[in-house]
């Protein structure tokens, strides 16, 4: 966890001195400043965790100040210090955002309580408002359906993730799986629920901002760096950290994110100093890493720090039986922002639900459902409404049949094959389809081969 940043603004040396030693001792980080203007300036450029605010400086009133620093800094937690028994100052001060005041000469018990508390109220607004997204996210139709064995595998094992102290976690699984609502899922189970979860999309942001992104930057950094920024790495310390798409992270900030994910530290762009966070990284993919790290499109040793408790999520064709509970659940959430009051499904619609492959998985089929509920004024979704994508498909052509005598590695051979056929020729699905690793399909595929040039 990093150390928590106070800022003194007092013009008195002596006091912020003291203060200092006292803060250091305190296990506190401390930067100093003289004036209103340099109090500001360096609220800005340190971006501290808490200020200590003089009632009098040389170039401004402490009230002043403090509504400066409200205009830009509105959670902030600010305490007052202020000569002993001028309690309208103090007053006027509560009344325009400050957590509380002290009074000189400073009480060490009380002092310490004081940025306790503040920095403790501070964090709970933190989650307050976490929590709030987690709910906002939920009525939004977050939600996992889970009716297939395969699913509630996958739930068993996110659940252990979450309990425990996993701080990396890799989610795999084609486009429109739910990775990101099972990212939201570990968090929401875990510690560090009640903290932040932030997440970024790594293919959306281009690579010469994404590093600022997560790590953030110094003011003065690059030309627009007029003031000090934290990255998301930071924001989220206690917290989850969520990178989606990490397959299509730029080489350079492979490296970076590297260290970052074996040391727990990084420096923002521009600094100079290691900033130490404590917090769990959950990295999502619908490609293989593993293949890309073949092509040299991706850090093999960042992989296999990735890949420590790796997660699959089926797709939709893999998981039958969660697509009519899948249907309900979202027609449910769309009556409600409708205003509509439509039962399910009509029996031709649930078989062209059944028999369809929905390549674009959970996320087609919430599309679908929402287009038909649009145009369905009756009580169920008749299959004339249902889009014209989701018609069903022409039956995938039947395995080869196993004929009398026919030898084992022939069968075994024809089975490869027709896996890899309706895997579109990805070996990582075919596998998964055959229940079996990656490595025993081409462990098998070699040895047929091999097999195959020994014949005469």
């Amino acid at each position: 966890m990093a150390k928590r940043k106070v800022l003194i603004i007092d013009d008195e040396r002596l006091v912020r001195w003291a203060l200092a030693q006292k803060l250091a001792g305190w296990g506190y980080e401390v930067v100093e400043a003289e004036t209103g203007l340099d109090g500001l300036n360096a609220l800005a450029a340190e971006g501290p965790d808490l200020v200590l605010l003089d009632m009098n400086l040389p170039d401004a009133r402490g009230t002043d100040v403090l509504g400066d620093l409200r205009k830009n800094w509105p959670e902030l937690p600010v305490v007052m210090i202020t000569a002993f028994g001028v309690i309208e100052d103090a007053v006027t001060a509560m009344r325009r955002g400050a957590y509380d005041f002290i009074t000189k000469p400073v009480d060490d018990a009380k002092l310490q309580s004081t940025l306790a508390h503040a920095l403790e109220a501070a964090s709970l607004k933190k989650r307050i408002a976490a929590y709030r997204e987690i709910e906002r996210t939920k009525s939004a139709g977050v939600a996992i359906v889970a009716e297939t064995s395969a699913m509630r595998q996958v739930l068993d094992v996110v659940k252990r993730l979450a309990e425990s102290e996993a701080s990396i976690i890799l989610l795999q699984g084609e486009s429109g799986t739910g990775k990101d609502l099972l990212a939201q899922t570990l968090h929401l189970w875990s510690r560090q629920s009640e903290a932040p979860f932030l997440a970024i999309n790594c293919s959306a942001i281009p690579a010469s901002l994404l590093e600022s992104e997560l790590f953030g930057y110094e003011k003065g950094a690059f030309t627009d760096a007029r003031q000090q920024k934290k990255g998301l790495v930071e924001l989220a310390d206690e917290g989850t950290l969520f990178l989606d798409e990490i397959g299509t992270l730029d080489p350079a900030l492979q490296a970076k994110l590297l260290r970052f994910l074996e040391t727990n530290s990084f420096r923002r762009i521009g600094g100079l100093r290691d900033i130490e966070v404590d917090l769990r990284v959950i990295a999502a993919t619908n490609q293989d890493l593993e293949e890309l790290g073949r092509e040299g499109r991706f850090r093999k040793d960042l992989f296999y720090r990735l890949n420590v408790c790796p997660v699959y999520l089926p797709t939709l064709a893999e998981r039958r039986d969660d697509i009519l509970p899948l249907a309900r659940h979202f027609i449910a959430i769309y009556n409600r922002k409708f205003g509509k009051s439509i039962r399910g499904l009509a029996p031709e619609a649930e078989r062209m639900f059944v028999r369809y492959d929905w390549p674009g998985n959970v996320r087609e089929l919430k599309n679908a459902i929402e287009r038909a509920m649009i145009f369905e004024d009756g009580d169920v979704i008749a299959a004339e409404r249902v889009p014209i994508r989701t018609c069903p498909q022409a039956p995938a052509e039947a395995a080869p049949p196993l004929g009398e005598g026919m030898s084992l590695p022939e069968a075994e051979k024809r089975m490869l094959v027709r896996a890899l056929e309706q895997a579109g020729g990805n070996k990582s699905r075919a596998a998964r389809l055959l229940g079996i690793s990656r490595d025993t399909l081409r462990y098998r595929l070699a040895k047929l081969g091999d097999e195959a040039r020994r014949k005469p």
